[in-house]
Protein backbone atom coordinates (compact mmCIF):
# COMPACT_ATOMS: atom_id res chain seq x y z
CA UNK A 1 0.00 0.00 0.00
CA UNK A 2 2.58 2.53 0.96
CA UNK A 3 4.48 1.92 -2.26
CA UNK A 4 1.33 2.62 -4.06
CA UNK A 5 1.16 5.72 -2.39
CA UNK A 6 4.64 6.98 -2.81
CA UNK A 7 3.75 6.25 -6.66
CA UNK A 8 0.50 8.39 -6.65
CA UNK A 9 2.81 11.19 -5.16
CA UNK A 10 5.81 10.44 -7.22
CA UNK A 11 3.39 10.85 -10.63
CA UNK A 12 2.05 13.89 -9.12
CA UNK A 13 5.23 15.16 -9.09
CA UNK A 14 5.94 13.76 -12.30
CA UNK A 15 2.47 15.80 -13.61
CA UNK A 16 3.35 19.01 -12.26
CA UNK A 17 6.95 19.07 -14.13
CA UNK A 18 5.06 17.97 -17.41
CA UNK A 19 2.81 20.05 -17.27
CA UNK A 20 4.95 22.91 -16.10
CA UNK A 21 6.98 22.53 -19.23
CA UNK A 22 4.46 21.38 -21.81
CA UNK A 23 5.77 17.80 -21.84
CA UNK A 24 4.16 14.23 -22.12
CA UNK A 25 4.53 12.25 -19.11
CA UNK A 26 6.74 9.50 -20.92
CA UNK A 27 10.31 11.13 -20.80
CA UNK A 28 9.61 11.71 -16.68
CA UNK A 29 7.26 8.25 -15.95
CA UNK A 30 10.43 5.93 -17.54
CA UNK A 31 13.23 7.00 -15.31
CA UNK A 32 10.49 6.65 -12.12
CA UNK A 33 9.63 3.19 -12.92
CA UNK A 34 13.22 1.78 -13.71
CA UNK A 35 14.82 3.13 -10.43
CA UNK A 36 11.29 1.83 -8.49
CA UNK A 37 11.73 -1.50 -10.17
CA UNK A 38 15.34 -1.54 -9.30
CA UNK A 39 14.85 -0.82 -6.30
CA UNK A 40 12.33 -3.44 -5.36
CA UNK A 41 14.97 -6.19 -6.95
CA UNK A 42 13.35 -6.98 -9.82
CA UNK A 43 15.26 -8.85 -12.33
CA UNK A 44 16.22 -7.04 -15.47
CA UNK A 45 13.30 -4.64 -14.84
CA UNK A 46 14.10 -2.66 -18.36
CA UNK A 47 10.92 -4.80 -20.20
CA UNK A 48 8.25 -3.62 -17.30
CA UNK A 49 9.42 -0.31 -16.98
CA UNK A 50 8.83 0.10 -20.94
CA UNK A 51 5.56 -1.55 -21.24
CA UNK A 52 4.33 -0.01 -17.95
CA UNK A 53 5.48 3.60 -18.69
CA UNK A 54 3.86 3.38 -22.35
CA UNK A 55 0.54 2.37 -20.36
CA UNK A 56 1.19 5.63 -18.40
CA UNK A 57 2.04 7.68 -21.72
CA UNK A 58 -1.36 6.34 -22.99
CA UNK A 59 -3.35 7.63 -20.13
CA UNK A 60 -1.43 10.79 -20.01
CA UNK A 61 -1.65 11.59 -23.77
CA UNK A 62 -5.38 10.73 -23.56
CA UNK A 63 -6.24 13.29 -21.04
CA UNK A 64 -3.80 15.72 -23.67
CA UNK A 65 -5.52 15.28 -26.72
CA UNK A 66 -8.52 16.05 -24.92
CA UNK A 67 -7.47 19.26 -24.09
CA UNK A 68 -6.35 20.16 -27.63
CA UNK A 69 -9.96 18.78 -28.65
CA UNK A 70 -11.24 21.47 -26.23
CA UNK A 71 -8.93 24.37 -27.50
CA UNK A 72 -9.68 23.39 -31.15
CA UNK A 73 -6.18 22.54 -32.06
CA UNK A 74 -7.41 19.23 -33.54
CA UNK A 75 -6.23 17.71 -36.89
CA UNK A 76 -7.72 14.15 -36.90
CA UNK A 77 -6.25 12.62 -39.99
CA UNK A 78 -2.68 13.44 -39.25
CA UNK A 79 -2.83 12.38 -36.39
CA UNK A 80 -4.34 8.73 -36.73
CA UNK A 81 -2.17 8.00 -39.62
CA UNK A 82 1.22 9.10 -37.80
CA UNK A 83 0.11 6.89 -34.89
CA UNK A 84 -1.09 4.21 -37.48
CA UNK A 85 2.67 4.12 -38.76
CA UNK A 86 4.35 4.93 -35.29
CA UNK A 87 2.25 1.29 -34.52
CA UNK A 88 4.76 -0.25 -37.23
CA UNK A 89 8.17 1.50 -35.53
CA UNK A 90 6.38 -0.18 -31.93
CA UNK A 91 6.67 -3.59 -33.57
CA UNK A 92 10.52 -2.98 -34.62
CA UNK A 93 11.34 -1.64 -31.69
CA UNK A 94 9.86 -4.45 -29.87
CA UNK A 95 12.17 -7.18 -31.44
CA UNK A 96 14.88 -5.28 -29.88
CA UNK A 97 13.99 -4.82 -26.57
CA UNK A 98 13.21 -8.53 -26.28
CA UNK A 99 16.18 -9.64 -27.92
CA UNK A 100 18.80 -10.54 -25.50
CA UNK A 101 21.38 -7.52 -26.49
CA UNK A 102 18.81 -5.12 -25.20
CA UNK A 103 19.96 -5.07 -21.24
CA UNK A 104 19.81 -2.55 -18.33
CA UNK A 105 23.66 -0.88 -19.52
CA UNK A 106 22.00 -0.66 -23.12
CA UNK A 107 18.78 0.73 -22.00
CA UNK A 108 20.02 3.44 -19.69
CA UNK A 109 22.51 4.75 -21.97
CA UNK A 110 20.17 5.12 -24.92
CA UNK A 111 17.68 6.65 -22.49
CA UNK A 112 20.48 9.02 -20.93
CA UNK A 113 21.32 10.15 -24.30
CA UNK A 114 17.58 10.68 -25.54
CA UNK A 115 17.74 12.91 -22.04
CA UNK A 116 20.62 14.72 -23.29
CA UNK A 117 19.41 15.04 -26.78
CA UNK A 118 15.73 16.78 -24.91
CA UNK A 119 18.00 18.97 -22.43
CA UNK A 120 19.75 20.62 -25.50
CA UNK A 121 16.45 21.18 -27.90
CA UNK A 122 14.62 22.82 -24.82
CA UNK A 123 18.05 24.72 -24.28
CA UNK A 124 17.94 25.79 -27.88
CA UNK A 125 14.19 26.39 -27.88
CA UNK A 126 14.64 28.58 -24.69
CA UNK A 127 17.84 31.05 -26.45
CA UNK A 128 15.91 31.77 -29.41
CA UNK A 129 12.90 33.89 -29.49
CA UNK A 130 9.36 32.95 -28.98
CA UNK A 131 8.10 33.03 -32.71
CA UNK A 132 11.21 31.99 -34.40
CA UNK A 133 9.95 29.01 -36.40
CA UNK A 134 7.95 29.45 -39.68
CA UNK A 135 4.12 28.37 -39.25
CA UNK A 136 3.55 26.69 -42.32
CA UNK A 137 -0.33 25.76 -42.14
CA UNK A 138 -0.10 22.78 -44.98
CA UNK A 139 -0.90 18.96 -43.75
CA UNK A 140 1.87 16.34 -42.92
CA UNK A 141 2.28 14.44 -46.34
CA UNK A 142 1.97 10.32 -46.02
CA UNK A 143 5.55 10.10 -46.66
CA UNK A 144 6.15 12.67 -43.52
CA UNK A 145 3.91 10.85 -41.25
CA UNK A 146 5.84 7.55 -42.23
CA UNK A 147 9.30 8.90 -41.41
CA UNK A 148 7.87 10.68 -38.33
CA UNK A 149 5.28 7.83 -36.72
CA UNK A 150 7.99 5.31 -38.05
CA UNK A 151 10.73 6.82 -35.76
CA UNK A 152 8.53 7.92 -32.75
CA UNK A 153 7.50 4.15 -32.52
CA UNK A 154 10.60 2.73 -32.46
CA UNK A 155 12.39 5.36 -30.39
CA UNK A 156 9.19 4.87 -28.03
CA UNK A 157 9.52 0.92 -27.72
CA UNK A 158 13.43 1.79 -26.93
CA UNK A 159 12.18 4.01 -24.01
CA UNK A 160 9.00 3.47 -22.70
CA UNK A 161 7.86 6.99 -23.94
CA UNK A 162 5.47 8.41 -26.31
CA UNK A 163 7.66 9.28 -28.98
CA UNK A 164 6.54 12.76 -29.10
CA UNK A 165 10.30 13.88 -28.58
CA UNK A 166 10.97 12.81 -31.87
CA UNK A 167 7.74 13.73 -33.61
CA UNK A 168 7.51 17.19 -32.47
CA UNK A 169 11.38 18.07 -33.50
CA UNK A 170 10.36 16.53 -36.60
CA UNK A 171 7.43 18.37 -37.76
CA UNK A 172 8.27 21.28 -36.35
CA UNK A 173 11.94 21.73 -37.43
CA UNK A 174 12.58 19.48 -40.25
CA UNK A 175 8.97 20.03 -41.92
CA UNK A 176 8.65 23.21 -41.19
CA UNK A 177 5.10 22.45 -39.31
CA UNK A 178 3.78 25.13 -36.75
CA UNK A 179 4.61 24.18 -33.09
CA UNK A 180 0.72 24.31 -31.55
CA UNK A 181 0.13 21.84 -34.70
CA UNK A 182 3.28 19.48 -34.47
CA UNK A 183 2.40 19.29 -30.60
CA UNK A 184 -1.59 18.54 -31.35
CA UNK A 185 -0.76 16.25 -33.83
CA UNK A 186 2.13 14.63 -31.69
CA UNK A 187 -0.39 14.07 -28.97
CA UNK A 188 -2.98 12.33 -30.65
CA UNK A 189 -0.41 10.16 -32.28
CA UNK A 190 0.96 8.79 -28.97
CA UNK A 191 -2.65 8.00 -27.91
CA UNK A 192 -1.99 5.21 -30.64
CA UNK A 193 1.71 4.57 -30.03
CA UNK A 194 1.49 4.18 -26.64
CA UNK A 195 -1.62 2.16 -26.87
CA UNK A 196 0.06 -0.16 -29.82
CA UNK A 197 2.85 -0.27 -27.42
CA UNK A 198 1.75 -1.66 -24.23
CA UNK A 199 -1.10 -4.12 -26.13
CA UNK A 200 2.17 -5.25 -27.99
CA UNK A 201 4.21 -6.16 -24.67
CA UNK A 202 0.96 -7.15 -22.92
CA UNK A 203 0.49 -9.82 -25.33
CA UNK A 204 4.18 -10.60 -25.84
CA UNK A 205 5.21 -10.82 -22.35
CA UNK A 206 5.91 -14.08 -20.15
CA UNK A 207 5.47 -14.43 -16.33
CA UNK A 208 8.20 -12.51 -14.58
CA UNK A 209 8.85 -10.77 -11.53
CA UNK A 210 6.54 -7.12 -11.26
CA UNK A 211 5.32 -4.89 -8.36
CA UNK A 212 2.33 -5.95 -7.75
CA UNK A 213 0.11 -8.98 -9.30
CA UNK A 214 -2.16 -6.80 -11.39
CA UNK A 215 0.54 -7.91 -14.26
CA UNK A 216 -0.55 -8.38 -17.55
CA UNK A 217 2.59 -9.42 -19.65
CA UNK A 218 5.22 -6.76 -19.53
CA UNK A 219 2.63 -4.39 -18.07
CA UNK A 220 2.57 -3.90 -14.47
CA UNK A 221 -0.69 -2.07 -13.80
CA UNK A 222 -0.80 -2.04 -10.23
CA UNK A 223 2.51 -0.06 -10.90
CA UNK A 224 1.72 2.05 -13.95
CA UNK A 225 -1.86 3.55 -12.58
CA UNK A 226 -1.24 5.49 -9.45
CA UNK A 227 1.60 6.56 -11.79
CA UNK A 228 -0.55 7.62 -14.19
CA UNK A 229 -3.74 9.05 -12.60
CA UNK A 230 -1.11 11.34 -10.31
CA UNK A 231 0.71 12.32 -13.43
CA UNK A 232 -3.04 13.69 -14.74
CA UNK A 233 -3.54 15.48 -11.47
CA UNK A 234 -0.23 17.06 -11.65
CA UNK A 235 -0.62 18.14 -14.95
CA UNK A 236 -3.38 20.38 -14.02
CA UNK A 237 -1.46 22.22 -11.40
CA UNK A 238 1.91 22.21 -13.70
CA UNK A 239 -0.26 23.71 -16.75
CA UNK A 240 -1.59 26.91 -14.44
CA UNK A 241 1.58 27.89 -13.36
CA UNK A 242 2.84 27.11 -16.96
CA UNK A 243 1.04 30.35 -17.40
CA UNK A 244 2.34 32.64 -14.80
CA UNK A 245 6.39 31.99 -15.48
CA UNK A 246 8.95 33.00 -18.24
CA UNK A 247 9.10 30.09 -20.73
CA UNK A 248 12.50 30.69 -21.54
CA UNK A 249 13.59 30.14 -17.82
CA UNK A 250 11.39 27.12 -17.64
CA UNK A 251 13.18 25.62 -20.75
CA UNK A 252 16.55 26.62 -19.46
CA UNK A 253 15.59 24.65 -15.74
CA UNK A 254 14.42 21.66 -17.57
CA UNK A 255 17.40 21.32 -19.39
CA UNK A 256 19.13 21.28 -16.49
CA UNK A 257 16.69 18.42 -15.02
CA UNK A 258 16.81 16.19 -17.99
CA UNK A 259 20.99 16.48 -17.74
CA UNK A 260 20.39 15.33 -13.23
CA UNK A 261 18.06 12.28 -14.85
CA UNK A 262 20.53 11.17 -16.79
CA UNK A 263 23.46 11.08 -14.52
CA UNK A 264 20.72 10.16 -11.82
CA UNK A 265 20.00 6.75 -14.20
CA UNK A 266 24.09 6.29 -15.49
CA UNK A 267 24.86 6.29 -11.12
CA UNK A 268 22.31 3.78 -10.83
CA UNK A 269 22.91 0.96 -13.59
CA UNK A 270 26.86 1.81 -13.28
Amino acid sequence: MMELLILLLLGVLAGIVAGLFGLGGGILFTPILFIVFSDAGIENPVILTIGSSLFCTFIAAFGSSVRQFQQKNFYWSEGITIGLMGAGGIYLGKLVITSPYYSQQEFVIFFSVLLLYVAYMFYRRGARNKNGIDQNSTPVTLLQSFVTGGLGGFVAALAGIGGGGVMVPLMNLVFKKSFARSVSISSLAIVLISLSGWLQLGFTGNSIGTLTKFQWGYVDFGAAFPLAVGGLLGGFVGALFNLKINRRYLQYAFSVLAIAMAIKLIVEVF
